[in-house]
């Protein structure tokens, strides 16, 4: 799994927080951030990875060809490839308000799914910060898929990263796009 976004949306601990939830549900794990271009600022494209699996990984590379992308930022579509090296069949999950039938991607199954996880974010913890909102949805894209890493796993996860009321209004929000993505598949 890859999931981009800028510095400062939180997409290193995205895949963190997914990572951990992938440990409750018995997989071995791996998370770690890709800063493009080596600058650490806010605002720059950033992706981070996630390799999950029954088995022990031992690859420690970049996830060059993922089953899955995480798009935390639609205007990154403009400048970064984010969708280089998605195999085939393989899923994307966009934060954007649009219909994923409105969105011209130029790629061939390939499963595209949408969330307004900034508006869902905003709304529930009054911040647009999407990393832990966008999780929720993605868990209910992974149950479609067969893998078990449930949205109760996140919010632990979540809660876990952010002791006390951040946690909580965090796992409410990825409990809503959980919700609203269920009922789209």
């Amino acid at each position: 799994m890859r999931i981009h976004g800028r510095g400062g949306q939180g997409s290193f601990v995205a895949a963190q927080i997914l990572a951990i939830a992938g440990l409750k549900e018995g997989y071995y794990v791996q998370a770690s951030l890709h800063i493009r271009g080596g600058g650490d600022r806010r605002g720059a494209p950033v992706f981070a990875y996630v390799r999950m699996n029954k088995k022990k990984i031992r690859e420690k590379t970049t996830v060059l060809n993922p089953d899955y992308i995480i798009v935390q930022d639609i205007t990154l579509f403009e400048t970064v490839d984010v969708l280089a090296g998605l195999k085939p069949n393989g899923m994307v999950l966009i934060n954007t308000e649009r219909k994923p039938e409105e969105l011209e991607l130029g790629i061939k199954k390939t499963s595209i799914k949408t969330v307004p996880a900034s508006k869902i974010a905003l709304e529930v913890t009054g911040s647009p910060i999407t990393s832990t909102t966008i999780l929720g949805a993605f868990a209910a894209i992974m149950k479609e898929k067969g893998i078990s890493v449930s949205v109760e796993n996140i919010k632990k996860a979540i809660i876990e990263r952010f002791p006390g009321k951040l946690g909580v209004i965090n796992a409410e929000a990825a409990q809503k796009a959980y919700e609203y993505m269920e009922a789209r598949i």
